[in-house]
């Protein structure tokens, strides 16, 4: 930061911005894309790598929030089941159909509980491209084979799966292909708000990797998530000495544990645990199986110097011991192969219970004390970002005195848009189908990629496939391969178009290779990255 009394030079036009959005998770993505569409000049800074904590760290799921019903939030449900289907067709290759089974336990809850639930879920919103939920008798089904003997019926109904990670990078990819700047690993260390009288909007400093940035911008974002709070109490500066009114967050710890596959089939599981929380045990990368999710309140003052949510013992006990509780082969501390936690910020609503915290969001765009265009983002679930993203550039442009048309609800995330790849019937009407017709294309265009390389690269980059492919004829055309199944291709890709800068970003954001991979294939990854970048 400038010493006092210093000058600062003139900021140039590339430095005068519409609106500067704090926060690359989620919601900071969602938000910059769809004011860029709208033609806003906007930049994106994000202290870290895009989707470097709560983004990266979800059950991955697009789903309405089925045990939501019982707090009776068929509002939050019923929006977030309208955005399941609008995600699922906007981006097949990273979110794509999957179908739960929940065991009956009577002492959790009684069928005809679980069946009206079911029957709700079905039809709060239209759909269009999930089956509905039925029954089914798990002794004569392969759904009931891992089992334990005492669950002899259960239920079956649809949601999504995604991709939570890269989820992020598309939205912040679509952004920048929008015209927005974005900054990563930058942080915005100060923020001058002016009154709205002076005109000048806000004046940020951003520490970057090349030393401090000043912008000015129309209008300030705060989508920092967890940290939401604390930037307003500790990093905006208010105009006129008046004091930034805050929302306070109740920040809930969630944390996974990913096992060897604990099942064969492609159906994920939803037990009913006896203090009425549930977890997923979900297929994970092929070879695994992911269970979670825990609920740990966190005080506030644990945010501090945070870098990285961890999972404690404690949680890994419970995990494995619901999941134990139906599963005939117990599932054990010393199974688990890696793990994750995330900080999840929740919007204060008084609930005892950090399960029963509302996952809904508020926008709130502090407009009562005269300054600047301010907006903050509190609260939120995965599932209904894109909605969350549309209301906050309709409140920006409001703010800003000119209000856009939305863009974003049939529109396609990159890599979503496939095309060119299925040939003169087009799109099947069914996303799930469709990518399947893309692995057929690719491998037919590509025929000398192995098969499980072509079907994870399609999953990854959906049609942008052929960008990293380029003008390959062979593997040997791809380089070097640097761990099984990763070529300096696909890196080099990822450094040019994804922002990937460590080899972190690439092995467990951008991909989960990292899990298949061993230390020293890890530090291989690590090496060549850190040489491409020092060339």
């Amino acid at each position: 930061m400038l010493p006092p009394n210093a000058t600062a030079a003139p900021l140039s036009e590339r430095d005068h911005v519409d609106v500067l959005v704090v926060g690359g998770g989620i919601n900071g993505a969602g938000i910059a894309r769809d004011l860029a569409g709208r033609g806003w000049k906007v930049l994106l800074a994000e202290r870290d790598d895009l989707a470097s904590h709560t983004s990266s760290a979800s059950t991955k799921l697009i789903h309405g929030g089925l045990r939501y019903l019982e707090y009776y939030e068929f509002s939050l449900v019923r929006k977030a089941l309208q955005e399941r289907e609008v995600l699922l067709k906007s981006a097949p290759h990273i979110i794509r159909p999957l179908r739960f089974v929940m065991p009956h336990d009577a002492a959790m809850r009684p069928a005809w509980m679980v069946r009206i639930g079911l029957f709700l879920y079905d039809h709060l919103a239209r759909r269009e491209v999930l089956p509905g939920s039925n029954g089914v008798d798990l002794r004569a089904s392969p759904l009931g084979e891992p089992l334990k003997e005492r669950y002899t019926r259960g239920f079956v109904y649809s949601d999504g799966w995604v991709d939570d990670a890269r989820l992020v990078v598309l939205n912040a990819l679509d952004a920048r292909d929008k015209g927005a700047e974005l900054l990563t690993r930058s942080e915005v260390v100060a923020a001058q708000r002016h009154s709205a009288q002076d005109g000048e909007g806000w004046t940020a400093t951003i520490a970057t990797a090349g030393g401090e940035r000043r912008v000015r911008a129309r209008a300030l974002v705060n989508a920092a998530g967890p940290w939401a709070e604390s930037f307003l109490r500790g990093v905006a500066r208010p105009a006129r000495g008046e004091a930034l009114a805050t929302k306070s967050l109740r920040l809930v710890k969630g944390s996974h544990i990913v096992v060897k596959r604990c099942f064969q089939h492609d159906h994920a599981y939803i037990f009913q645990n006896p203090d009425k929380r549930i977890i997923f045990a979900i297929p994970y990368e092929g070879d695994y199986t992911l269970i979670g999710t825990t609920d740990i309140e966190l005080p506030p003052e644990a945010l501090a110097g945070l870098s990285k949510a961890q999972i404690d013992d404690e949680e890994i006990d419970y995990l494995c011991e619901q999941a134990s509780r139906y599963f005939v082969r117990p599932v054990r501390s010393g199974d688990v192969v890696w793990s994750y936690a995330g900080v999840r910020p929740l919007l204060d609503d008084a609930a005892g219970d950090p399960s029963a915290v509302t996952r809904d969001y508020l926008l709130e765009t502090h407009e009562d004390d005269g300054g600047a265009p301010l907006l903050s983002v509190w609260g939120g679930k995965i599932t209904t970002f894109r909605k969350l993203a549309e209301d906050a550039a309709d409140l920006v442009g409001a703010m800003l005195g000119d209000k856009r048309q939305a863009w974003t609800e049939g529109s396609r995330l990159p890599g979503g848009d496939l095309s060119e790849w299925l040939g003169a019937n087009g799109s099947s009407g069914r996303p799930d189908q469709d990518f399947e017709r893309l692995v057929e294309a690719v491998q037919a265009r590509h025929d000398w990629l192995p098969p499980a390389l072509a079907r994870r690269l399609a999953r990854a980059y959906g049609s942008r496939i052929g960008r990293l492919l380029g003008a390959a004829h062979s593997l040997a055309d791809l380089g070097a391969q640097l761990a099984p199944g990763l070529y300096e291709a696909e890196l080099r890709y990822l450094m040019r178009e994804e922002l990937v800068r460590e080899a972190d970003d690439a092995l467990w954001r951008r991909s989960k290779l990292g899990l298949h991979y061993d230390a020293a294939q890890r530090a291989a990854v690590a090496r060549w990255i850190a040489a491409e970048r020092s060339s």
